[in-house]
């Protein structure tokens, strides 16, 4: 990523290797994986966030499939096939570990889901391929669970966090594409500067540039170490000092802007008439994203005056639940502190 972000190019949902339970013949561009090969620790993963309410959003839908399009552990698909037995669910996730535990996690479900390799931008293309799925079923829900997993978090190795060292890595998926060591390997200062005040590094965002382009970081602690020389003792706020830093890369290397923005896009598209879209987002940044995409598909693009009235004809295409996000109770939060920072922004589809 020279300068502007790399041009986005996707990888063919033709290499698939995880698909559990498939309904009629299984997909012949994706090998089942057995059951018994998966070992994963169960409580490797956390708990799903705000899982009761998005059981309530989903459990009354009619018969249909739902989209889980960042299935992690398996949480919140667990908590709804359990609740609904209408459902079914098509669940995608680039991790390879997250597909091996929700495969373990979801496999009494039998033919009720599947587990595809995928990111939710390429959800069309997703579909197509395994139609055999969904049958003459409508997809009538979709839900996004943005973010990094508190398994990704605490696998040290993978790079996402300051509290251990290891290498600069921080993929979601961790067999393809640049690590964040390579992307700043070449990213211009400029353009990381910009980053940086995008993910909320306002102030310092130029001098933590530089420090980063100049020391090279190779490893999260000395990631940590180029952050700390750029920033004065007596200007850090509460919190770590190089935790909004750790998330710009993450997003950078992981193309969230560009996957965020591309998923919302395809899932309103495919989602059925009376459909649900809902979006959890953990970071202002995100949530502005969801809130502004939901908006402008409630007004169906309309802008005129509201105080003349709409003359241009517009169609709305959703019908939004709350105008505020809705966060996690105080005590869901105590009991799984990761809710805090939870935002969930619901949509229900009322119109092509």
């Amino acid at each position: 990523m020279m300068g502007a972000p790399q041009q986005y190019r996707p990888r063919t949902t033709r290499s698939l290797t995880i698909v559990t339970a498939s309904r009629g013949s299984s997909s012949a561009l994706s090998p089942v994986v057995p059951i018994d090969r998966l070992r994963m620790a169960r409580d490797s993963y956390h708990d799903p966030v705000l899982a009761s309410t998005i059981v309530e959003l989903f459990a009354s839908l009619p018969a249909g499939v739902v989209v889980d399009a960042t299935v992690g552990g398996g949480g919140h698909a667990e908590a709804l096939l359990a609740a609904a037995p209408q459902l079914r669910v098509l669940g995608i996730d680039r991790d390879p570990d997250a597909r091996v535990e929700a495969a373990t996690r979801l496999a009494r479900f039998d033919n009720r889901v599947r587990i595809v390799a995928s990111t939710f931008a390429l959800l069309g293309e997703v579909l197509v391929d395994h139609a055999d799925f969904l049958g003459e079923e409508a997809v009538v829900g979709v839900l996004m669970d943005l973010g990094v997993s508190s398994h990704q978090l605490d696998q040290s190795a993978r790079g996402f966090s300051f509290r251990a060292d290891a290498p600069l890595d921080m993929r979601m998926d961790p067999t393809s594409g640049e690590t964040a060591a390579q992307y700043l390997a070449h990213v211009d200062q400029h353009e990381l500067a910009r980053l940086l005040r995008e993910n909320g590094e306002g102030r310092f965002a130029a001098s933590i540039a530089k420090s980063l382009v100049e020391r090279q970081p190779r490893t999260t602690f000395e990631l940590t170490e180029a952050v700390e020389r750029a920033v004065p003792m007596a200007a850090r706020r509460r919190g770590h000092v190089a935790t909004r830093v750790f998330q710009a890369l993450r997003v950078a290397v992981n193309e969230e802007a560009f996957q965020l923005d591309e998923g919302l896009e395809v899932a309103l598209n495919e989602l059925s008439v009376g459909g649900v879209l809902a979006v959890i987002a953990y970071h202002s940044g995100e949530d502005r994203v969801v809130k502004s995409f939901f908006a402008e598909q409630q007004s169906g693009g309309c802008r005129c005056s509201p105080a003349l009235g709409c003359v241009c004809g517009a169609v709305p295409r959703v019908r939004v639940g709350k105008a505020s996000a809705q966060l996690a109770s105080a005590t869901e939060i105590e009991r799984n502190p990761r809710a805090r920072a939870a935002r969930l922004r619901v949509a229900f589809k009322v119109a092509p």
